[in-house]
């Protein structure tokens, strides 16, 4: 019979895990804490929210699971400055083509993977998009989170590397 207990547990987590994959949605966020940021926390609410830069975050019920901070460019930054100058220029000239997820967090397992794959939906609305490429830092969990979920890396940097997603 414990058998049948554990197959019951199994299942029901699945079921939740479903539920909650299915229930999720990505929203436009206008505040957060940046400290909670494990990435990035120098980076303050007004960067994040500047010249097109966006947070979103993945909503589940009333609660917000996990963050990414997206930055919109015509080229691929190596470095925060790049980034912020990058993002500036297309904004004004008005010319972005490639979303950059700068920052990704999560507050439950798997949301970081999930909010992921609901950028990846999210950008397919905008034609202008043409790539979605990461300025991650140079670690092995930041490499991991990415190739794990399906990134490829396509330039490593000094201090950052950049992986990109298939729309």
């Amino acid at each position: 019979m414990v058998g049948g207990n554990t197959m019951k547990k199994f299942k029901d987590n699945i079921n939740d895990f479903f539920r909650w994959v299915k229930g999720t949605e990505l929203v436009e966020l206008t505040d957060i804490d940046v400290q909670e940021d494990p990435v990035r926390p120098n980076l303050d609410l007004e960067f994040r929210t500047s010249y097109g830069r966006k947070i979103f975050g993945l909503k589940y019920e009333d609660q917000v699971e996990g963050i990414i901070c997206v930055a919109f460019t015509n080229e691929i930054p190596t470095t925060e400055k790049e980034l912020e100058l990058m993002s500036k220029n297309s904004h004004l000239e008005k010319n972005e083509s490639i979303a950059i997820a700068y920052t990704v967090w999560s507050r439950k397992r798997g949301a970081g993977k999930e909010i992921i794959q609901k950028l990846l939906e999210h950008t397919k609305q905008y034609e202008h998009i043409k790539r979605v490429v990461t300025l991650s830092p140079l670690t092995p969990m930041a490499t991991h989170f990415h190739m794990r979920n399906g990134a490829k890396c396509i330039k490593i940097s000094p201090t950052t590397q950049n992986f990109e997603y298939v729309k």
